[in-house]
């Protein structure tokens, strides 16, 4: 809290965000315009936007069970204070697919961004490329893959001419630009297939994501009530990665202008499962367009898909289940973590997705070995409310969250104290965490 007090570290002092807030507030009656308390974001969110922006990125598969086991294995899992450890100065930093990054926390992908502002990806992007974040880009995004890039770059550009203390250059080893990951929805034409990815690898975007959970969309009954798939609408938005790709618009340009689900019905959501062949298939080409570069497959949920996973050629996972919008009643992704660490150690990346929403959530999975994790609703709900300016302050608040935690639990170093770090946490079999009505009551 004391601005005097910056000892010479290798992370940015996330923490004055903090005080930065309460000073503008306490000198200017400066207060904040939106709640940064993840259930009161989340309801103020659902106030600002019409219902289909809204349920978009929040209807859950089913009852919305596996989004509750989300939050219950976060809950299930407490973190273990430490007394008198000196943590005036932390290491958030860590290494992911040989950048050197000031945090362990990624961008999800999330599709669609123009529902929340007009700007779309453009806005993430930005504001992960300021913060020195990796961002990954879906390709059910709603600008071009090289748009997004370039606001990347931007962004990273502010990042280099700051003087704050948010400045991060990676001076400690490795490459100081932060990855950019492509998330694919793989269809079947492997022209297009390749002519996206060769888009993103000129890009700069050198990690290539396949999702495996989503070949079609889940049972969601919030969306069903409501019509809600945009890309049938004649106002669509969603198309644009398609639009600007030469191959599709080749093959389809005059098909999409009579149906405008063509894009998103052909090459992303098709309904027409792959196999570990076509994963082998697709990491063989990735690999010989990049040179090398990292593969991850995302949505891996057992132990033995993991195995399956290294044992194909990946360099990383995500541990994910879609945040609880593809199959009702599953587990938690959480709960599922400790066994996918055990059983792949240290053969592969492990990326942790699904039902973060604070400091102390990143830090539980990275205690139970997740090298970062990946946040997703909670920057779309703050762009919603205020464009750059909302993801940027929800995602900085996320960061200062992480960097108190660490501060006042006792936990220096991300990689020496927390990772892989099984006596940081007790678990508790029993309780559940109160629901938005309770915390109301609180």
């Amino acid at each position: 809290m004391d601005p005097e007090n910056k000892p010479k570290g290798p992370s940015p002092h996330y923490s004055l965000y903090q005080r930065e807030v309460f000073r503008h507030g306490g000198e200017t009656g400066q207060l904040p315009s939106f709640s940064v308390h993840p259930e009161e974001l989340q309801e103020s969110t659902k106030k600002k936007l019409g219902d289909r922006a809204y349920f978009y990125a929040n209807s859950n598969a089913g009852l919305g069970w596996t989004d509750r086991a989300n939050r219950e294995a976060f809950y299930r899992w407490r973190i273990v204070p430490r007394a008198l450890v000196d943590t005036n100065t932390r290491d958030l930093t860590t290494t992911l697919f040989g950048h050197r990054i000031p945090a362990p926390i990624l961008f999800a992908p999330i599709g669609i961004n123009k529902l929340y502002h007009q700007q779309g990806e453009l806005v993430p992007a930005k504001i992960a490329g300021e913060l020195g974040l990796p961002y990954c880009l879906s390709t059910a995004g709603s600008q071009p893959i090289e748009d997004v890039a370039r606001a990347n770059d931007a962004g990273a550009a502010i990042k280099n001419e700051s003087n704050s203390v948010w400045k991060y250059d990676g001076n400690n080893g490795g490459n100081a630009q932060s990855p950019r990951f492509y998330q694919m929805y793989m269809g079947h034409d492997d022209e297009i297939t390749l002519s996206l990815m060769n888009r993103a690898w000129k890009s700069g975007f050198d990690v290539l994501m396949l999702t495996t959970d989503t070949w079609q969309l889940g049972w969601r009954p919030t969306d069903i009530n409501l019509a809600n798939y945009t890309f049938y609408y004649p106002a669509c938005v969603g198309n644009e990665i398609g639009t600007s790709d030469p191959v599709f618009m080749r093959k389809h340009g005059e098909e999409l202008a009579r149906d405008s689900g063509k894009w998103i019905d052909h090459s992303v959501w098709h309904g027409k499962p792959h196999t570990w062949d076509k994963v082998r298939w697709l990491i063989g080409e990735w690999k010989k367009m990049s040179n090398g570069r990292p593969f991850v497959l995302k949505g891996i949920q057992s132990a033995a898909d993991a195995i399956k996973a290294h044992q194909a050629g990946c360099d990383g996972i995500v541990v994910t289940n879609h945040a609880g919008r593809q199959v009702d009643g599953a587990v938690g992704s959480l709960e599922v973590l400790p066994e996918i660490v055990e059983a792949v150690e240290d053969k592969m990346t492990i990326i942790f997705d699904s039902g973060v929403r604070t400091g102390s959530d990143v830090f539980k999975a990275l205690a139970l070995g997740a090298h970062a994790v990946e946040v997703g609703r909670l920057y779309v709900w703050g762009m919603a409310h205020e464009g750059e300016a909302g993801c940027r302050h929800v995602m900085k608040s996320l960061l200062a969250d992480l960097d108190i935690t660490m501060t006042v639990a006792g936990y220096r170093s991300i990689k020496e104290d927390v990772h892989l770090n099984k006596d940081a946490l007790r678990y508790n079999p029993s309780g559940v965490p109160p629901g938005p009505s309770e915390h109301a009551r609180l």
